[in-house]
């Protein structure tokens, strides 16, 4: 038997149908789920965070009954967010400017470390809302504290700011005439500071006080240098899902004022630090 094109094509397409109908009776005529972000994180059972622990009372070292632990409000708060998911949380302490790439390359599976979502960052990454809002400050030697009381005090000083921050841009907008001192590590700036070759360095009001109690050569002018826009979580680009679950732990924690809490309570283990 011989068929022409035309009916070899019709045959064909019959067959397509029957095979079709045949997958989708078998499947439920649904397409197989994509795996999320999410579903690999309770399929583990751990979320694994990064941060920068040298930022208290954000993150920062403590050692507690013999262990040093990286504790502050930000762990709170991620601590939150992994029960809310149902896993344990595995902290990663990093160097501030190497978070979003190790995030990026899914070395972590978020950030907190008082992050401030500005638009350089959002092209990389996504955020969440905003969760706390803070001061910027300064951190000078308690020496200088009769001297040092307004911004032109500073005129012809070094500055120091930690690397890819917000603070540092405060520091080329303010301070646009000084020298700047730019490194990865608060300690080490801290250390700068108090060894004299930086006479000033922006922080973060919490930070800058927390670093004052914790060192009596060091005070917390009353400088005023602006308010930051909020700090927020990071997750990589598209994991849209985890991102929403991120948001309800943090407006619950918001509405139950939590946060303030986790504020206080770290600020006073830092202040024993």
């Amino acid at each position: 038997m011989f068929f022409t094109s035309k009916k070899m094509i019709a045959i064909m397409m019959v067959l397509l149908m029957i095979f079709t109908f045949a997958a989708c009776s078998k499947t439920g005529g649904t397409e197989p789920q994509v795996e999320t972000k999410l579903d690999k994180i309770k399929k583990s059972g751990k979320i694994v965070l990064g941060t920068a622990a040298d930022y208290p009372p954000y993150e920062f070292h403590k050692e507690i009954n013999g262990k040093d632990e990286v504790v502050g409000f930000d762990i709170e708060i991620a601590k939150a967010i992994a029960a809310d998911l149902g896993v344990e949380l595995e902290i990663v302490d990093m160097k501030f400017d190497g978070l979003l790439a190790a995030l990026v390359a899914d070395d972590i599976d978020f950030i907190i470390a008082g992050m401030v979502p500005k638009e350089e960052r959002k092209k990389s990454v996504d955020f969440s809302i905003p969760y706390y809002q803070a001061e910027q400050r300064m951190l000078i030697r308690a020496e200088d504290s009769d001297k040092l009381k307004s911004e032109e005090d500073f005129k012809g000083l070094k500055m120091g700011a930690q690397k890819s921050t917000v603070q540092e841009d405060i520091a080329k907008e303010k301070f646009a005439d000084n020298e700047l001192i730019s490194l990865s590590k608060i300690t080490d700036l801290v250390l700068e500071l108090k060894n004299k070759k930086i006479d000033g360095l922006v922080l973060v009001a919490p930070v800058a006080a927390a670093y004052a109690k914790q060192n009596q050569d060091l005070y917390m002018p009353d400088i005023l240098l602006g308010k930051e826009d909020g700090v927020a979580v990071a997750v990589n680009k598209g994991n849209t899902v985890l991102l929403d679950e991120i948001n309800k732990s943090l407006e619950k924690l918001m509405k139950e004022d939590a946060i303030t809490k986790f504020i206080q309570e770290a600020s006073d283990l830092a202040d024993n630090n």
